[in-house]
């Protein structure tokens, strides 16, 4: 039961609106009603990231992909355990997911809001606050960092030619001045390599630097640091963030809960990484199978051509390099893979907490995660670490998505907006090979919802999602898997739609089918329903029924050494 007093206040509120007595049923029943209202906060919210509308213009429509993942949300396993256990959790999901919604709305307006077109943001934040404290992340930080983000993309400097350039100073002083004036670097997620991961954080600050007026005042982030110092004025008074006991909330710095939330989500989400296990087993299969390749014999493989004789103009030895490294995305890979997993080696070494109420309550499924993995030995939990890294790699390759969707970042979030792409290629980009479109038939108005469900979110999106999880996990000592539901919902929010690729023998066959089957397959939009969300649905069903099997039919009772039995002989039950 939930020690935050906002629940009892809503419930009771609710009851007496609706005439009902304050039962326990009645209780009960009041978070049964709140998760279907997530439902469909997570469907509008999820339209609203396909199809981002303006001040006057909604949405075109619903896709099938929106609403299968605002059912699956709402059946998230942890959040459906204590909904039933009349935690606060359902509710501030809710309420941060209406403060979302409203975010969502807010983009797209040129003009400076005014006072009522703010109350919402000032009010939902404050009614956030109230659910948990850490909300302040969600509704200031991941929030207000997409508000900005949108603004500064809206400036829209006039586009010039990209220079020739013939020193690396000249490259980097020609981009730090797009930057400048707003012409920030967010490429689509599946577009994006680790370069341009550093690329959009370095043109974002500085265009936040040098656009200070458009942050505080175009921006519409007045409200957000109002409901930051309204924060702030809290922790004052209440002298810290926690509610109830303090001295066993003590804020510690605990980076390893940025690694345990990784194998969190590939648990829950397993089925969404259907496509990975495709391509790894049709990959084994034709590394076993198929006949040896020309390459092994020396031959140039068809299609490509030789440039032995075309020389590029002779640049620095300094251009040349970081030409070459922009441009090598396998080189920059395992440049960061090796970092990351140095990074988690060095987490699990210096940092791993272990709050006394983790092993002190053998109640909780934690307790047995904790008991069989990182306690059981030293070198489990550096045996770990690479599982971490491939957890957290399976997570950010299905934001990037498998449809292979190429659209502009403005048709593919809300914190795009309408600006237009970037009329110089960033640095990352120089050195690539030019890749020619191929026309496909325009899909229908009714596959258009569908479409859209395909895109991935922009690279600025997924790392202020990375900044809010960070921070609203990085400080609290104890491991809940209640902690890691908002940062699993705005992830799961964003990950975008896929269908299975079309059949060998169609993708062959030529002519207007081929080109449809193409079209389908790049969309996401094959069939209307990705497969991945029925197997989550069975897979959350299958979770939801076993947990709750096991709390109802397998309840157990504390005993002391010599057999006495403890806690007064009251029944005690597994939970999450």
């Amino acid at each position: 039961m939930s020690l935050n007093p906002t629940c009892y206040v809503l419930s009771i509120i609710l009851n007496r609106l609706s005439r009902l007595s304050c039962s326990v049923y009645h209780l009960r029943l009041f978070n049964v009603e709140v998760t279907a209202y997530v439902a469909a906060a997570a469907i509008l919210c999820r339209t609203w990231i396909e199809q981002p509308g303006t001040r006057d213009k909604s949405p075109r429509g619903i896709s099938i992909y929106a609403v299968m993942t605002g059912f699956n949300i709402a059946l998230f396993p942890v959040m459906v355990f204590f909904s039933g256990m009349y935690y606060t959790d359902v509710v501030s999901t809710l309420v941060v997911l209406a403060a979302y919604l409203n975010q969502l709305g807010r983009l797209g307006r040129a003009h400076t809001e005014s006072f009522t077109e703010s109350a919402p943001v000032v009010v939902l934040g404050i009614l956030a606050l109230c659910m948990r404290q850490t909300n302040i992340f969600w509704v200031v930080v991941f929030m207000g960092g997409i508000e900005i983000v949108h603004r500064l993309r809206s400036l829209r400097p006039q586009p010039v030619e990209t220079p020739s350039f013939s020193t690396l100073t000249e490259q980097i002083k020609f981009y730090a001045w797009r930057y400048s004036l707003g012409e920030i670097h967010d490429p689509p997620l599946n577009q994006a390599n680790p370069l341009d991961l550093v690329l959009c954080i370095i043109s974002i600050a500085i265009a936040a630097v040098c656009c200070p007026r458009t942050i505080l005042l175009r921006s519409g982030g007045l409200p957000h640091l109002l409901v930051l110092f309204i924060f702030a004025g809290f922790v004052a008074v209440n002298g810290g963030v926690v509610l109830g006991d303090k001295s066993n909330h003590v804020a510690t710095l605990h980076l390893t809960q940025l690694l345990y939330i990784w194998p969190l989500f590939a648990f829950f989400s397993a089925p969404l990484f259907t496509p990975q296990a495709l391509n790894i087993a049709t990959a084994a299969y034709r590394t076993l199978l198929s006949p040896t390749r020309s390459s092994f014999t020396g031959q140039t493989p068809k299609g490509r051509l030789h440039t032995t004789n075309q020389q590029a103009p002779k640049q620095p030895l300094a251009l040349r390099i970081a030409n070459r490294l922009g441009s090598n995305t396998a080189f920059q890979t395992c440049i960061v893979t090796a970092g990351a997993l140095a990074a988690a080696v060095g987490i699990v070494r210096f940092n791993t907490v272990v709050h006394p109420f983790t092993l002190a309550d053998n109640r909780h499924y934690m307790f047995y995660v904790f008991r069989y993995t990182i306690l059981r030995a030293p070198w489990v939990r550096y045996a770990l670490a690479p599982a971490y890294v491939v957890c957290g790699w399976l997570c950010l390759t299905a934001l990037r998505g498998y449809g292979g969707s190429r659209r502009a970042p403005s048709d593919t979030s809300p914190s795009s907006g309408s600006a237009e792409a970037p009329s110089s290629p960033s640095p990352s980009a120089v050195g690539k090979a030019e890749k020619k479109d191929t026309a496909v038939p325009t899909t229908s108005q009714d596959d258009a919802a569908d479409s859209a469900a395909a895109a991935p979110p922009p690279t600025s999106t997924v790392l202020i999602l990375l900044l809010a999880t960070a921070l609203s996990l990085m400080t609290a000592p104890l491991v809940e898997p209640r902690y890691f539901i908002l940062p699993w919902v705005f992830w799961r929010l964003h990950v975008p739609a896929w269908s299975p690729p079309p059949p060998p023998s169609s993708a062959q066959s030529g002519g207007t089918s081929s080109l449809l089957s193409q079209s389908r397959a790049r969309d996401g939009s094959a069939s209307g329903v990705d497969p991945r969300l029925v197997l989550e649905l069975l897979w959350f069903a299958l979770i939801n029924v076993g947990t709750m099997y096991v709390f109802l039919a397998r309840p157990f009772y504390w005993r002391a050494a010599d057999g006495t039995l403890l806690d007064g002989g009251r029944m005690q039950r597994f939970m999450w």
